[in-house]
């Protein structure tokens, strides 16, 4: 199993998809369970890797690579280190439970499943690829599933459903509506989204490219080019080539992340999706932006990286502050989850820039906690939706009457959300402000506001739906009962629990992909002395000039030079 098991992670939901298309919709439990079954192949055996990762021995592991096109440098190349394995997991975890959450469409049920099993397998293929061809291919693959999924599946908001023209009909299919931005119909929606991340992903592609290019090596192989490609000296415009790269990937990227001021497409996209889509979309598919920059800056750029991260840290802040406050005075229950989403992006966006171990560490083990914590929100609205019909928060209320099981589930999902004590979030927020302080006090207030801010949000979304007087159309609605109700909530409750609980593997996983990549971004070359000669100024005639510095537990004796 270890030799293929990221080959299978990969292509089982793609597997599964296909044998989907073979299946009549007149066999709906058929149809779920072959995309059940795809989802837990891939799940199962993401855990495999998950705890097979020799976290001592760290760099890529289960490494498979496939030559595509010898003349153009492109080939199949897939690997996953401490950062890609929890991320690959996370994915995982979150399509087994949206299969469960869709349980119950009926509307295309086939269809639907193909697409979001397709969904799932583009943003597992971006966690694995060791080659930017393929991380770039399935970058953009997950656009078009999540443009189907909307604009289908999706559901309108309140907004559109009282607009009207002067006699009384809707506008749905007129361009003026289209480009109503205040309509925020799911057409609308599924628009937006793809507008926004194909525009920006040409931006980081155009990057991409300048990097295959100047590098000399005529290779896409990301292990290669970390090591071989030189890019600092080439004059362009007034800067450096590698700085110009450095923007186009980082901006490229940040919107899907999504950074403040990227980020208007995603809170909409977060409303007119389905449960799952959403789960999907807030758990991993955000983190495309975060990982990608990873993996393509940090790796190839570390020096660039080291002197323009900055920039994120500025920008993290807005994103944090401006997430929380709308989230803090929106009524659609997506909608506050949405914009706290992004506001939580944020948190990671900070753990980046301060380039600390320990920093970058819980910027990834938070990737990981939001996705468990943000799907069992998104799943928790979708539930409540389909039983109400409704995701106006003052038009609701008292519903923990009708379902004591989702008002326990939504109280654990809001105390993951701002970082209990229990949970892997606490984990992750505690290590990001530790390992930012030093560099970034501001930034980390802001922070803490921000805590503070997520606390106040959640519980006025909890109070509002859950408590005081219920109305009595609602009467009907009834909790989650079933097995296949609840499965995906306790999946959701038992990671986030078991990891907060007992961290140390992920913490040693995260830690293993984490330390040398901040070595290797913090670290400065000497400079050479006068005096020496010419070849002591090259560093041949020392061995260690070229080392990278000690991980910051490692302690130096009194006699060491600094």
């Amino acid at each position: 199993m270890g030799e293929y098991a990221l080959l299978s992670i990969l292509f089982a939901p793609f597997v599964g998809a296909i044998a989907l298309i073979f299946v009549s919709n007149r066999q709906p439990m058929l149809v779920r369970g072959i995309a059940a079954g795809s989802a837990f192949v891939s799940l199962l055996i993401s855990f495999y890797v998950f705890y097979t990762y020799d976290h001592i021995k760290g760099g890529f592991q289960f490494v498979q690579k496939f030559e595509w096109s010898r003349q153009l440098g492109i080939s199949l190349h897939l690997g996953v280190d401490g950062i890609g394995t929890p991320l690959v997991l996370a994915s995982s975890i979150l399509l087994f439970a949206g299969i469960f959450v869709s349980w119950h469409i009926k509307d295309r049920t086939k269809e639907f499943y193909i697409w979001l099993l397709i969904l799932a397998a583009a943003t597992i293929g971006v966690f694995m690829s060791l080659d930017l061809f393929f991380l770039y291919f399935f970058y953009e693959m997950s656009v078009i599933p999540m443009y189907l999924l909307l604009g289908m599946w999706g559901s309108h908001t309140k907004k559109y459903l009282e607009m009207t023209d002067p006699e009384g009909l809707k506008l749905r299919d007129s361009v003026g509506f289209i480009f109503n931005f205040a309509s925020n119909s799911k057409e609308y929606a599924a628009m937006k989204l793809v507008l926004f991340l194909s525009a920006f992903a040409v931006v980081a592609l155009m990057g991409i490219l300048l990097i295959y290019k100047y590098s000399g090596l005529n290779t896409f192989d990301i292990l290669q080019l970390r090591e071989h490609a030189k890019l600092m000296n080439i004059p362009v415009l007034g800067t450096t080539l590698d700085k110009i790269i450095w923007f186009l990937i980082f901006f490229g990227f940040a919107s899907i992340a999504p950074l403040w001021p990227l980020h208007s497409w995603s809170p909409v996209g977060h409303a007119a999706a389905p449960a799952a889509t959403s789960m999907l979309h807030a758990g991993v598919l955000m983190k495309l932006g975060h990982f990608s920059i990873i993996r393509v800056a940090f790796e190839i750029l570390p020096d660039t990286t080291r002197e323009l991260m900055p920039i994120a840290a500025v920008l993290c802040m807005f994103s944090i502050i401006y997430g929380g406050f709308v989230a803090f005075y929106a009524k659609d229950t997506k909608y506050v989850i949405g914009y706290s989403s992004s506001s939580h992006m944020g948190y990671v966006f900070l753990g980046m820039a301060a380039l600390d171990y320990i920093s970058l560490s819980g910027a990834v083990i938070y990737m990981f906690a939001h996705a468990m914590a943000t799907g069992m929100l998104f799943a928790m609205a979708g539930w409540v939706y389909d039983q109400t019909h409704s995701r106006d928060i003052p038009s609701l209320g008292g519903l923990s009457n009708r379902m004591p099981f989702i008002a326990g589930c939504f109280v654990v999902a809001c105390m993951a959300s701002i970082g209990m004590p229990g949970t892997v979030n606490f984990i992750a927020e505690v290590m990001i402000i530790v390992g930012s302080w030093n560099k970034y006090p501001i930034q980390v207030i802001v922070a803490v506001v921000g805590i503070v801010l997520t606390l106040a949000y959640l519980f006025k979304m909890m109070r509002g739906l859950f408590y005081g007087p219920m109305d009595q159309k609602y009467s009907h609605s009834h909790d989650a009962v079933a097995v296949v109700d609840r499965l995906p909530l306790l999946i959701m409750i038992a990671v986030s629990i078991g990891f907060g609980l007992f961290p140390m593997h992920l913490y040693n996983v995260v830690r293993s992909g984490v330390d040398p990549l901040v070595a290797k971004v913090t670290y400065v070359a000497p400079v050479a002395q006068t005096t020496g000669t010419r070849r002591e100024a090259r560093g041949e005639g020392d061995s260690t000039s070229a080392r990278p510095p000690l991980p910051l537990t490692a302690s130096r004796g009194p006699g060491d030079r600094p």
